[in-house]
């Protein structure tokens, strides 16, 4: 492949992100709007300036382009986690590359999207099927994160549950800061309340080592 080649496929990766997050957006303006079930695909694709052809390339349900962004979200924190030094811990990998997702996709002329997921987050309750596919890519990014763990130890980890056991943990104080987050009305307060839950967590297993060297 010539220079001039991988250019113009930069291009038309650049063009295929660019019309999926229209159409994510446009998906969750509508939702807002009118409730999931009174939003066609037709719609979307109108709001977005695609074809309903187009809308169908890129997700297979309503739902699916609403929950986009997330979607990406999910594979950009595992991009981050990919790239975290080898050298430090799993858990510690696994808060950083959460602090680099959000430094990165959600903070300086991005605010927007914080905005826009918290939002996303406090429709859940009333939109069950929004959030049973927002756990499904929940999951997946899971037992990707857990993968990315597993080559930076080396390990099997069928065999190894530090994978594992790192990511269940950091997905858990995340699920909770996310929680707190969506419940409440600090928009963009998420990079703190994630410190807070990482640093409990902290707090607590250095009380339970305590405890059970003394014991």
């Amino acid at each position: 492949m010539g220079i001039d080649d991988a250019v113009d496929l930069d291009g038309r990766r650049l063009r295929t992100l660019r019309s999926r997050a229209a159409m994510s957006r446009a998906a969750f303006d509508l939702l807002n709007e009118r409730g999931l079930g009174a939003v066609a695909v037709e719609d979307i694709a109108e709001r977005a300036g695609v074809t309903r052809r187009t809308f169908s390339r890129h997700f297979s349900s309503i739902e699916d382009a609403v929950l986009g962004e997330i979607d990406q979200d999910v594979h950009l924190f595992n991009e981050a986690l990919r790239r975290r030094p080898v050298g430090e811990s799993p858990l510690v990998a696994y808060r950083n590359a959460l602090h680099d997702w959000l430094a990165t996709e959600h903070t300086g002329a991005k605010p927007a999207r914080l905005a826009r997921r918290w939002a996303l987050f406090q429709l859940f309750e009333a939109e069950p099927t929004l959030a049973a596919g927002y756990q499904r890519i929940r999951l997946d990014g899971q037992r990707e994160s857990v993968r990315i763990i597993a080559a930076r130890l080396d390990v099997d980890p069928a065999a190894d549950r530090r994978p594992e056991a790192a990511v269940a943990a950091g997905t858990g104080l995340l699920i909770a800061a996310l929680q707190v987050w969506g419940a409440g009305s600090d928009t963009y307060g998420l990079p703190d309340l994630i410190d807070t839950f990482f640093d409990t967590l902290n707090g607590l297993t250095a009380e339970f080592q305590s405890e059970v060297s003394s014991s």
